[in-house]
């Protein structure tokens, strides 16, 4: 995700971390080492039908985002409480911190200017030049010319790590196979006796954790190549190769990314690094290589913020960085994969 600027097929998962009783989606994270555009996707996902307000949340729910200290600082936010979540809540004395980054406020090119700056007009809820300012969750209002975090109060206002107003968009490929032995065929699990399916999982440089690759959407760019960019960078260290073996890479990614693949979420993600006027939207893909061959002929080797890659075996048993796991099961579900050793689990699908 290195230097990189910022910018429904969609599988459902009911959680109990929900907005006023609503479906609640799975999702993503990633960390940010400022001053560059590495943003991680972290969270939770909100279902687009609670984007514009809610009468208040329930425990656990919108958590990430309220979180303190703030991600990289000392900044702790204003608390909260569940009940307040909610913009249709009337909160008179609610009182958020004001803040943004260094990094963010030094105007590098994946940052917009302080929505003071008189030469700054952005066109909010609509493909601003080469940024999209468009949520996936609908329209998001604007109070005092600041877009407003559709799924409520942060008790922190400005940007933070964030650097959009609004909407800022990642992606988040999720690289499966079978698990095979050593004459090819697939694997069952001895108590469910499913397929076990296998993904390419990085470890964060940033805080150890095992989390799927991913990272944001440059200006301009379709979410089809940000998704094999950032495979390539984390995965494969594609950033770290001559000239020659970075064609040859993206000859094999190009295989890989060119068979079939599911859209497993687009929307809101609960990140750490959200706050009143800037946040974390995110689409996780999943591309299987169902024979395994293309992958066979790909060396994983962690590159950028990534310290080591592998496969793994998909499980309910996976502790993943934030909500990965929560994509991760969606994943199994679609491909009728196993997930867990709960016979009745399985049978009742996820």
């Amino acid at each position: 995700m290195a230097g990189r600027s910022l910018g429904q097929a969609v599988a459902t998962v009911s959680l109990s971390v929900a907005l006023a009783s609503v479906t609640v989606r799975s999702s993503a994270c990633r960390a940010v080492p400022a001053p560059r555009n590495t943003f991680p996707t972290c969270g939770f996902h909100l279902n687009a039908n609670i984007m514009s307000g809610s009468n208040g949340a329930k425990e656990n729910s919108h958590n990430k985002a309220r979180t303190s200290p703030y991600p990289g600082s000392k900044v702790e936010r204003s608390q909260v409480p569940n009940e307040k979540v909610g913009w249709l809540v009337e909160w008179q004395d609610y009182n958020p911190v004001e803040y943004t980054a260094v990094s963010v406020l030094a105007g590098p090119q994946w940052a917009d200017p302080q929505i003071s700056e008189s030469n700054f007009s952005p066109k909010f809820n609509e493909k601003d030049g080469h940024v999209e300012r468009k949520s996936q969750n609908g329209l998001y209002e604007i109070e005092n010319g600041r877009p407003r975090n559709p799924a409520g109060r942060t008790g922190l206002v400005g940007r933070g790590l964030l650097g959009r107003w609004g909407p800022n968009h990642a992606a988040d490929p999720i690289i499966t196979r079978w698990k095979r032995d050593e004459s090819g065929n697939k694997i069952t699990h001895p108590v469910s006796g499913k397929y076990i399916l296998q993904f390419v999982a990085i470890k964060r440089k940033d805080c150890g954790e095992w989390a799927i690759p991913g990272g944001m959407v440059d200006p301009g760019e379709k979410i089809s190549a940000t998704l094999k960019r950032e495979f390539g960078e984390e995965a494969l260290n594609s950033l770290q190769k001559s000239s020659a073996e970075k064609r040859e890479i993206e000859e094999k990614l190009h295989a890989l990314f060119s068979q079939e693949h599911l859209v497993i979420y687009k929307g809101y993600v609960d990140d750490p690094r959200n706050t009143d006027n800037a946040w974390m939207e995110t689409e996780a893909v999943n591309y299987h290589d169902e024979t395994g061959e293309t992958m066979d002929n790909l060396t994983l080797e962690a590159g950028d913020d990534a310290g080591k890659v592998k496969w793994v075996d998909i499980s309910d048993q996976l502790k993943l960085y934030a909500s990965h796991s929560q994509f991760i099961k969606l994943v199994a579900e679609k491909r009728d994969a196993h997930w867990s050793e709960d016979r009745a689990a399985d049978s009742r699908g996820l």
